[in-house]
């Protein structure tokens, strides 16, 4: 069994993907050491069985919420719990199995090597990947780029990412927002907004059909309105924010990679 990391660990938030949470812990921990679970008031009876194969393995940890609140919620209950423990760095990984479990080592080594970067993948997408949803991302993409000022980042919303948990904490104490569907890219444009600069790394994404296992809560009407005012809320404060970022820009304009 790997030795556990004193300073990096990974967070699954997770809210009733049924049985394929527990492949995805499994893919997880053969990967990295620790692995916490928060299980986001998921009532179909995975915390229990999570519960179950955290009293076999002392490298996994089960969080539990009492309501469903949100991914971004759940991460942010993670985080500040993380950050009792003594944990500086978190990579977070989806429950649903759409996220490289083989690709841990290679973002916790990048982020060990930059601790003050925000590791970021650029996802790969293979043809299980639903058109609507490409061509979706695209004008997130957009809109983070001129929020940020082309800060370099690669893609808003591909939830495989580590980062430096005080950072991330300290952005989302200081407004409500960032706690459902909203938190991939609302996360990433607050972190540069805060001189975190990202580095982006290429990771396949996955489509699991139903007959696999897959399962989505992803509402196109309701959750693309919740990122249309996102952004709106996110220009307005960048518009306000604009002659600082220019500033910044222009006396040392942060660096970003891409691998």
């Amino acid at each position: 069994m790997n030795a556990a990391s004193g300073s990096h660990l990974l967070l699954i938030p997770s809210y009733n993907t049924g049985p394929k949470v527990y492949e995805t812990v499994q893919a997880a921990r053969a990967q990295w050491n620790p692995v916490w679970v928060v299980t986001d008031g998921s009532t179909d009876g995975t915390p229990e069985g999570l519960r179950r194969m955290a009293a076999a393995d002392p490298g996994l940890t089960v969080l539990e919420l009492p309501a469903n609140a949100g991914k971004g919620a759940a991460v942010l209950h993670g985080l500040q719990a993380a950050h009792a423990a003594g944990f500086t760095h978190a990579l977070t990984m989806d429950s649903d199995g759409q996220h490289p479990a083989g690709l841990i080592p290679a973002f916790m080594l990048a982020s060990m090597r930059e601790p003050g970067a925000m590791v970021l993948g650029r996802p790969v997408f293979d043809a299980s990947a639903p058109l609507l949803r490409v061509r979706g991302r695209r004008v997130s993409n957009w809109w983070t780029n001129l929020e940020t000022l082309g800060a370099g980042i690669d893609d808003s919303l591909y939830g495989f990412r580590v980062y430096p948990i005080d950072d991330l904490i300290a952005v989302m104490r200081r407004q409500p927002w960032m706690r459902r569907f909203d938190f991939d890219t609302e996360a990433v444009v607050r972190l540069a907004w805060r001189g975190v600069r990202p580095l982006n790394l290429a990771a396949p994404v996955r489509y699991l059909t139903a007959a696999e296992g897959g399962v989505s809560h992803f509402q196109y009407g309701r959750d693309n309105l919740l990122l249309t005012w996102m952004h709106a809320r996110l220009m307005l404060e960048f518009v306000l924010r604009l002659p600082g970022l220019l500033l910044r820009r222009a006396l040392r304009r942060p660096p970003f990679r891409r691998v």
